[in-house]
């Protein structure tokens, strides 16, 4: 019997890897699995010796793994390119996000703005506080937890305006996506992939990065909002 092969990551893949996991599984007859959780705490398992195969995070979390021992670097994969979108309640009027004029008004006119524990969200911070209105807006800030969407609050009516991966708004019942930020404030991501080190499986692992980083995943990666990541 295959041993099955186990990964971790951050929310922001979790539906692109479980498709990707299970075209590999069909292709090769090895079965992946990974466990989606919030990426401060799928760094802090790995760190601590839970076992995976294979954990896919931002890429300077990646290093971070890599650095401390964790990961082996020579394995390493960039995966995705992953943006930032913008979302309201379903039921809100459409907010304009064309500029970055446009999108600091929305945010100043918003009544809570939510945002992530990701890097996209320490990104969307030092934003606010480039245009100066940090303390502005401090009181009407709402971070979601490690592991909750941007967009679930949004939906329950716990903040006006919504900023996250655009993969993890996709789809979303209760929200209205207007669209990725301008790009002249766009917040890119890319996320990364590596072995663990002392994995039972290398060579299987080692397949499935392949897999995880070839134009044969191109198609995928942009149905889940994301785009392919270029290689080092």
């Amino acid at each position: 019997m295959t041993t099955p092969l186990r990964g971790i990551c951050s929310m922001a893949t979790r539906g692109l890897l479980d498709e990707l996991a299970a075209a590999y599984a069909q292709r090769t007859g090895v079965p992946v699995s990974f466990l989606a959780v919030g990426g401060v705490d799928a760094a802090r398992r790995v760190s601590d010796g839970e076992h995976f195969d294979v954990v896919a995070l931002a890429s300077d979390a990646i290093d971070k793994l890599i650095a401390a021992g964790h990961l082996d670097a020579a394995g390493k994969v960039n995966i995705v390119l992953s943006e930032v979108g913008v979302a309201v309640h379903a039921n809100a009027q459409p907010v304009d996000i064309a500029t970055e004029d446009a999108v600091r008004h929305a945010v100043q006119a918003a009544t809570r703005i939510a945002y992530s524990t990701g890097p996209s969200g320490v990104a969307l911070i030092a934003l606010f506080e480039r245009w100066g209105i940090a303390d502005e807006i401090r009181g009407r800030l709402v971070q979601a937890p490690p592991g909750v969407p941007v967009g679930s609050l949004v939906a329950r009516g716990e903040a006006a305006l919504g900023f996250q991966q655009m993969s993890e708004l996709i789809g979303l019942e209760g929200i209205r996506l207007l669209g990725p930020l301008p790009q002249e404030i766009q917040i890119v991501t890319t996320f990364s992939a590596a072995p663990v080190i002392g994995t039972t499986q290398p060579t299987a692992t080692r397949a499935l990065l392949d897999f995880m980083a070839s134009l044969d995943s191109a198609e995928a990666k942009r149905r889940h909002g994301m785009a392919p990541a270029p290689q080092r």
